[in-house]
């Protein structure tokens, strides 16, 4: 696997993203580094929704990150939606290199107002791998183990396994 590029959007804890990092580093085995990208964010925002549209922002990133080697994952503080959708935790380019995880309704206390920075970091590396299989040219995954499998509730999130599964890892060679 190539590198991976973590580009905080908006997110103020830094101690956060350094955790990120170091996960996916002991993860895949490669360079994992956090770059800045300075993306016009304003145009990607829907006042009726008050979400950014997700496909809008990444199709930004992919000029500004052309020159990187490796997969950029765009991690945002902000909720995210495609317009077929109330909201999405991430989205990705299949086959291709830029992925965004929203962290907005991954925080335990936007469903119960209790504070979970383990619970945190679990859902995150959960969409983060999940997006990445896509970047990687995984489809969704009918097995519940699978990091692959589709994810519309936080539930979901929470019931569904952190790998791939062996159908999974032997289609990415990981």
């Amino acid at each position: 696997m190539q590198n991976i590029y973590i580009a905080p959007l908006k997110v103020s804890d830094n101690d956060f993203i350094s955790c990120v990092r170091v996960e996916l580093q002991n993860i895949f085995g490669v360079n994992v580094e956090t770059i800045n990208l300075y993306l016009e964010l304003k145009s990607s925002y829907s006042p009726d929704r008050n979400q950014y549209y997700s496909t809008e922002i990444i199709s930004r990133a992919i000029p500004l990150t052309a020159h990187l080697d490796g997969l950029i994952i765009l991690i945002a503080e902000f909720d995210l939606y495609i317009p077929v959708l109330t909201y999405v935790f991430g989205e990705a380019q299949f086959k291709g290199k830029n992925s965004i995880v929203s962290l907005c309704r991954l925080h335990e206390e936007f469903y119960t107002g209790k504070t979970d920075d383990n619970l945190l970091l679990k859902r995150t590396l959960k969409e983060i791998l999940h997006e990445i299989g896509h970047n990687l040219g995984l489809k969704h995954c009918s097995n519940w183990e699978c990091v692959m499998h589709s994810s519309t509730s936080i539930e979901e999130v929470d019931v569904k396994g952190s790998y791939y599964c062996q159908c999974c890892s032997k289609k990415i060679d990981i």
